[in-house]
């Protein structure tokens, strides 16, 4: 890495999306186009349980004179539902870290398979054949790969009616699934040298209790940061976690979770700034960002 670049608060990270290494649409090279082009600063792609795309997003980017940092979002087990963890900053080939990704990832293939079970038993056949079409990566397969096909199948109009209708708690095609332990996820990114990040807070639905309790938790583990302005935070609540971030002493990210051109609501680079009370987790970070040259 060379000299650390000139960031500063304002500057336009974009720390959260996803490529089709994992459950995006796009490559990582195009992912790192599409950034650049929409005034990115500085960028991470965060595939969900993946490091693969890493060494592919780093050189586009890099070629493209965009400052990047490497990124993944580790899929956690929580009080009985599913927490994403951002990971920043790390050494992607640490083994430690592949492994324990590779190893969350592993139960996907069955799991899929039994969504597809669950969906042909009310009528809808081939699903798991027709979600692998759209899989860049076959042992990421998920719901995001299911519902593009139900709706190109014509099963349903839109992604959101396919989340309505299937594949949630108490629908048809819904399988849970065991993912990684809080501490398991947040040792793995710190022995790799990297900074940990609770991703999008609001959209879990969290009672008061449960939230302090995964703050607590995850600060007691380690963590740094908290996602307070991404693409699924009404202006409301990142006010809300705004003023958590400061009041557990976190730092703040920022990431658009963007995954397609065609559905997402928030395009790579279109966020609005974080408040300026705020610590930017970036700027904690300036001595694992990778430079052009």
């Amino acid at each position: 890495m060379n000299s650390a670049p000139t960031l500063h608060a304002l500057s336009n990270a974009d720390l959260h999306c996803h490529s089709k290494v994992s459950d995006g649409t796009l490559e990582p090279e195009a992912l790192a186009a599409r950034a650049k082009s929409q005034g990115v600063e500085l960028w991470a792609l965060t595939d969900h349980d993946e490091v693969g795309g890493q060494q592919r997003a780093m050189d586009a980017a890099l070629a493209l004179g965009l400052p990047y940092l490497t990124g993944t979002e580790i899929s956690v087990s929580f009080a009985g539902k599913v927490v994403h963890i951002v990971g920043l900053g790390f050494d992607h080939n640490n083994a430690e870290l592949v492994a324990g990704l590779r190893a969350t990832r592993g139960g996907r293939e069955p799991r899929a398979r039994e969504m597809a079970e669950g969906l042909a038993q009310v009528g809808i056949k081939g699903a798991f054949e027709g979600a692998l079409r759209y899989v860049g990566n076959p042992e990421l397969i998920s719901r995001t790969h299911f519902a593009r096909w139900l709706v190109d199948a014509g099963h349903c109009s839109d992604v959101p009616e396919v989340f309505r209708r299937f594949l949630t708690e108490g629908k048809p095609g819904f399988v849970p699934h065991k993912w990684a332990s809080l501490r398991d996820a947040l040792r793995w990114v710190h022995e790799a040298g990297g900074l940990t990040v609770i991703a999008h807070p609001a959209r879990y639905g969290f009672t008061p209790t449960e939230e302090y309790a995964l703050f607590t938790e995850f600060i007691g583990h380690g963590g740094r940061g908290v996602e307070v302005v991404t693409g699924s935070h009404t202006a409301a609540e990142a006010v809300k976690y705004g003023d958590m971030a400061q009041e557990f002493g976190l730092l703040a990210s920022r990431g658009s979770d963007f995954h397609s051109p065609d559905e997402s609501h928030t395009e790579l680079g279109s966020l609005p700034g974080l408040p300026g009370k705020l610590e930017p987790v970036w700027l904690a970070l300036q001595d694992r960002i990778h430079l052009p040259s």
